[in-house]
């Protein structure tokens, strides 16, 4: 009699433990109320009774206070994966700016997240650590161009922000190439800095899906950059992204350098490395002095191998 109820209670126990672990992932979602994903100045939390420094990375709780400084920044994150910058010196109860996030889940944190354990101190330790040689250490090649290798090398949006830099510390002028699959000219561009912006909807490019870019030194022939590739994204690649972008396009409608920061996120994540190098770079524009940004973008390139880590 007591074996014809083992499978009973077995498949009870089974029901039980799935409720438990559902129970405790909704604990676990629900443990936050914001992340901290940016972060300038002397802004402090109050939890409990105790005021300590503001740390971007941190989870802040209902409970919870934080304390802006005068000329300071945060740029937070819901748990509903809903973006918000704060920007005026003084207190706010976290439980009050809960309330202005209006609407339903949305799948930011999921970027969000990924910015985080990206910069996070284990995934920099890690970096560091890894054995090999990079790509761009040991090229010939004096001009170092921050673009991926071809791979890696399609874009989804029009506007591609090109940066390079010399080994040699030539400061330019500099001449900047852009050809079609062909080797046919398509633009050619001096400039002092070692910046371009190249605009796939310029008339001379219409036509053309793939690009070749290089940069050499304007007096010295030999200082040169090697040839990078850069490609339009095919049309079914493209309704792909726009399907994921759609999902969460509805919170994105300010443009802000959070962001502008989250989508940079997005992009690194879809392999999208040329428009995640836009994104980094219109973010820091609009808040040139949360440094927060500029050190994200710094280890983008570093871990992404786009550019020569300092000895």
């Amino acid at each position: 009699m007591n074996k014809a109820h083992k499978p009973m209670k077995n498949s009870t126990l089974v029901m039980v433990l799935a409720l438990a672990a559902i129970v405790n992932l909704a604990v676990g979602q629900a443990a936050y109320t914001f992340k901290v994903l940016a972060n300038k100045g002397t802004n402090e939390v109050k939890t409990g009774d105790t005021w300590a420094p503001l740390r971007t990375g941190a989870s802040l709780k209902d409970g919870d206070e934080i304390k802006l400084g005068e000329n300071s920044y945060v740029g937070l994150i819901h748990s509903s994966g809903k973006p918000k910058e704060l920007k005026t010196a003084g207190p706010y109860k976290v439980k009050d700016l809960a309330t202005t996030m209006k609407g339903g889940a949305s799948v930011l944190n999921k970027y969000a997240d990924f910015i985080l354990s990206s910069n996070s101190a284990e995934a920099k330790k890690n970096r560091l650590s890894a054995t090999g040689a990079v790509h761009r250490a040991g090229s010939m090649e004096d001009i170092i161009v921050f673009l991926p290798e071809n791979q890696h090398s399609s874009i989804y949006n029009s506007v591609a922000i090109v940066n390079w830099e010399s080994k040699s510390g030539n400061k330019g002028p500099f001449v900047v190439t852009v050809q079609n699959m062909f080797g046919d000219d398509m633009i050619v561009k001096e400039t002092p800095e070692t910046t371009f912006t190249l605009d796939l909807n310029d008339p001379k490019l219409a036509n053309e899906q793939h690009f070749l870019i290089q940069v050499r030194n304007k007096t010295d022939m030999k200082l040169i950059s090697a040839q990078h590739l850069i490609k339009k994204v095919q049309t079914a690649e493209q309704q792909k992204i726009k399907g994921l972008m759609a999902e969460f396009m509805g919170e994105m409608n300010e443009e802000t350098a959070l962001n502008k920061f989250i989508m940079a996120g997005f992009y690194e994540d879809n392999q999208l490395f040329i428009d995640a190098i836009t994104a980094y770079e219109e973010a820091i524009k609009m808040a040139p002095d949360v440094g927060t940004y500029k050190e994200a973008y710094e280890e983008f390139l570093l871990r992404n191998r786009l550019k020569i880590p300092k000895p």
